[in-house]
């Protein structure tokens, strides 16, 4: 089996974008999981079950209103259009934003359990060392949550791999541009070429399964020491 340069460029793109989309969301997300698990507002179930919305909506759903949200006419794509950047519908930029969406709750679910795992009691002897609050978080409850974040890192990044709804419609199918592994995989399978839909489709399925191995080894051989289980 050997892949075609385009092939080769959509697998590039793929892996791009899960690099790029899980970087974000990490940097993004953390800040919100540690909300959503020291929080004790009543109204922070709406932000749960807006975080979890992906899990449940169709990714064609999903992927028609953020096209309707970043083409010229939308709120997001008309304002850069307006400012001379041009609208971010079958962009990569694009397809970041809408790979970021549809993995949310991949990433912020494992953070939000990890830091509720971690309890008060490290916090509060940290605390009566005079540790400031952003020390403890950062010297107390990160390096205790770090399974978390390897999950969510694994998770959000496997599951960037394999989509294929939301960039159909958010990205549309530009060789070059826009057109990930699973798109390139759709077009081998209609033209009947399935010899090169099975190169592709194998390379994602051992990526996927090495890296779920991956996590369960890392997260089974590093034991969190002081977490309240």
């Amino acid at each position: 089996m050997q892949l075609s340069a385009q092939d080769l460029t959509a697998l590039w793109i793929t892996f791009k974008l899960a690099a790029v989309s899980t970087a974000i969301l990490i940097v993004l997300c953390t800040p919100l999981a540690w909300w959503l698990a020291r929080t004790a507002w009543r109204g922070k179930i709406v932000v749960e079950a807006f975080v979890s919305l992906p899990l449940v909506l169709p990714p064609t759903v999903l992927g028609f209103y953020l096209l309707l949200l970043l083409g010229p006419r939308g709120v997001v794509g008309g304002f850069f259009e307006d400012i001379g950047v041009g609208h971010l519908a079958f962009t990569f930029t694009g397809l970041v934003i809408g790979s970021m969406i549809y993995s949310l709750p991949f990433v912020v679910q494992p953070l939000q359990n990890a830091f509720a795992a971690t309890g008060q009691r490290m916090l509060e002897a940290a605390a009566t060392l005079r540790a400031s609050p952003l020390d403890r978080f950062l010297s107390v409850s990160l390096p205790l949550a770090r399974r978390g974040f390897l999950t969510a890192a694994v998770l959000s990044f496997a599951h960037t791999l394999g989509e294929f709804g939301v960039i159909i419609m958010v990205g549309g199918n530009i060789p070059g541009r826009t057109q990930v592994a699973s798109i390139a995989i759709f077009n081998h399978v209609e033209a009947m070429d399935f010899e090169s839909a099975h190169a592709l489709a194998a390379i994602l399925v051992v990526l996927a399964f090495s890296l779920l191995f991956a996590v369960y080894a890392i997260n089974r051989r590093f034991k969190v020491v002081g977490v309240a289980q």
